[in-house]
């Protein structure tokens, strides 16, 4: 039974995931060989909230698959500073559920200028971010009430993979993302990894993965801050060792997201000796084990959106609509 919006938008993932990437295709093609025959010296991402942690997403994906390096915006620069950067020669990718926060809006402004190749991948096709770029990147979410982002997200990780497949010919990735919709509905359907004791009493804890995995980390950490009002902050596995580590032990707990991509065995390592040191770990997988090693997280977040919407209730919370949010934030 779906007690909340929230859950019900998460579990409408795979259909509109499916939707999206056969609506998409013609235009992610186009996209794909413009980038081939103009390569961008470097890929720009602007984004705020949810859609800046799909910029990470991004980040490893296209400096993975395509081997071009990639930014992010301090939206701020264009907005409050009112700067004008060097952005010639250069992909830049907007992303939004809404596409109308000025800051966002004021960066796109700073791109075209520049004489960068402006793709935007929003939500609502109406908005000035989506109207204002040079190509459009639909994310075919469809309505999203709930204020916590769900599906939105999970259209946004799809399309840039497919922008990538396309760009780069990775015929493996494009046979992945044939099965994705599939993949994700038989994540919906598995057992529950996260419930309601393990976070009972719970303030703060960490998001840990690596590499892709660490990409939806931040997702993760946002909504348990949003949904459960748990103070979660998010790392690579990698980078905890530096420094925050001397949290371990009883001070923190960690939730793990296991991603079976090359960086598994690395993370696996630095999980076991947080918890040597004391911590509790808590474990968030993927489910389907021969899934593309791109698309796992995918697959982690899909589970994680259906069992915290769950956990958010039986803590006393709406996941629908939290304290002191909106579902469309503007910023200057």
């Amino acid at each position: 039974m779906m007690n909340t919006i929230m859950e019900k938008e998460a579990r409408e993932a795979p259909s509109r995931i499916a939707a999206q990437l056969n609506n998409n295709r013609e235009i992610a093609e186009k996209l794909g060989a413009i980038l081939r025959q103009n390569p961008p010296k470097y890929v720009y991402i602007i984004g705020r909230g949810s859609s800046d942690h799909a910029g990470v997403f991004a980040k490893y994906l296209i400096e993975i698959e395509a081997g071009i390096s990639v930014s992010h915006a301090a939206p701020s620069v264009a907005s409050v500073y009112n700067k004008q950067l060097d952005l010639s020669d250069s992909l830049v990718l907007s992303i939004s559920q809404s596409g109308r926060s000025p800051d966002i809006l004021a960066q796109l402004d700073m791109a075209k200028k520049a004489g960068a190749l402006a793709v935007a991948l929003v939500n609502d096709e109406t908005s000035p971010l989506a109207t204002g770029s040079d190509y459009l990147l639909p994310l075919g979410a469809g309505e999203e009430k709930a204020v916590a982002a769900t599906k939105s997200y999970l259209c946004t990780l799809s399309a840039i993979t497919q922008l990538v497949a396309h760009w780069t010919q990775n015929q493996t990735l494009f046979a992945a993302l044939e099965q994705l919709p599939q993949q994700l509905e038989q994540v919906i359907q598995s057992p529950a990894q996260l419930t309601t004791p393990q976070f009972k009493q719970l303030e703060n804890c960490v998001v840990l993965g690596r590499g892709l995995g660490y990409a939806v980390c931040r997702e993760i950490a946002l909504k348990l801050k949003e949904v459960c009002s748990i103070h979660a902050e998010s790392y690579s596995s990698a980078e905890f060792v530096h420094g925050p580590i001397a949290l371990a032990g009883k001070k923190i707990r960690a939730l793990e997201v296991d991603i079976n991509d090359e960086t598994r065995e690395l993370h696996k390592q630095q999980i076991a000796d947080l918890a040597q040191r004391g911590s509790s770990i808590m474990h968030l997988t993927q489910v389907v084990e021969d899934c593309h090693p791109r698309l796992a997280p995918l697959l982690a977040l899909q589970k994680f959106y259906v069992d915290i919407a769950t956990v958010s209730v039986e803590l006393g919370y709406n996941p629908d609509a939290p304290v002191g949010l909106n579902k469309v934030t503007r910023t200057q």
